[in-house]
């Protein structure tokens, strides 16, 4: 009881202390950092200092390589990717920690752990690697997917009396992306004195369209000889829509092959790391000795052939 009469005399000081503090004569208020800043001074915290510190740091590195690495501007450029190879890689680097930390969390504290982490954090630029290959051949093909568009609409403005030029330039503003940001890039590159039929064939290479190449040669032979170049990219256009139609028809035809190709692949990988954090100890006799190890780099081995083996059975050169 005199316990219990304690415990209540505590709470109500406490709560006097509160109602004395906060209500009857609360602490004074802190003036706002906008309002102790001088005009036009900008306030940076330690966090963004630290980060641009990161970031000045990486860029210093990634300077002395050639062409900046993996990750390069080019390459985040192609992906469609806004950002800065220093903020990729800093981003990259932060991936690998949390994977590191998983790593950690699924050796369940023993020596294990250590190696996991390394294994887990060498995953991150593969990752990335594989991140931006993916999201280049979805720009790449959606590049190949609007071309018919984009020369209907180049041979439109040359019909109605525009230039050349100035037919590239209304696609650069009004198609939809990416063909607007690769046409962007073309007037950009026309602009500051390279050929115009060079920034076409530069960029049938970059996104890799064997059909914009066709389209960028027949500019060039009529920049050369002469014609009516509107009627030839609309004959082209019509070409590439055929193409195009069936392209779209084998990728429906081998849709079941492709998605059975990465369920086999994607499912021993997935049963692998499922069994690993679930019930280690049943993979604990695969690194106890040589055998085991044996078996895992045998098994890793066939996997690989097999996944190479798939992904040519899958893919319809066209």
């Amino acid at each position: 009881m005199n316990a219990m009469f304690a415990i209540g005399v505590g709470f109500a000081v406490l709560s006097l202390l509160a109602l004395v503090l906060l209500v009857i004569a609360p602490p004074p208020r802190r003036v706002a950092v906008q309002r102790r800043l001088a005009p036009g001074t900008e306030h940076v915290s330690a966090l963004t200092k630290a980060t641009d510190k990161t970031v000045a740091t990486i860029e210093s590195a990634m300077s002395r390589g050639k062409g900046g690495g993996a990750f390069g501007e080019e390459r985040l450029e192609l992906a469609g990717i806004r950002m800065t190879p220093s903020a990729f890689v800093l981003v990259m680097f932060s991936l690998s920690a949390v994977l590191a930390l998983l790593g950690v969390v699924a050796g369940f504290g023993s020596w294990w752990s250590l190696v996991w982490a390394v294994v887990f954090a060498a995953l991150a630029p593969l990752i990335a690697h594989i991140y931006l290959t993916v999201r280049t051949s979805r720009r790449r093909a959606a590049f190949a997917d609007q071309l018919d568009d984009t020369l209907q609409l180049v041979s439109g403005n040359l019909r109605a009396g525009h230039g050349l030029t100035q037919a590239i330039d209304s696609v650069a503003r009004y198609a939809d992306p990416p063909t607007s940001e690769e046409f962007s890039r073309i007037v950009n590159e026309s602009r500051i004195g390279r050929d115009l039929g060079v920034a076409l064939a530069s960029t049938a290479e970059r996104m890799r369209s064997d059909d914009f190449n066709w389209a960028a040669q027949a500019i060039a032979v009529n920049r050369e000889t002469g014609g009516n170049l509107s009627e030839t990219l609309q004959r082209t256009a019509a070409t590439i829509r055929e193409r195009n139609q069936i392209r779209r028809q084998v990728k429906a035809l081998s849709a079941e092959g492709r998605l059975s190709a990465t369920i086999l692949i994607a499912l021993p990988i997935a049963v692998f790391l499922g069994v690993l954090i679930l019930q280690p100890s049943y993979l604990a006799p695969f690194f106890e000795n040589i055998f085991g190890w044996m078996a895992m780099a045998l098994a890793v081995i066939l996997m690989a052939v097999g996944t190479v083996w798939m992904l040519f059975a899958v893919r319809v050169k066209f």
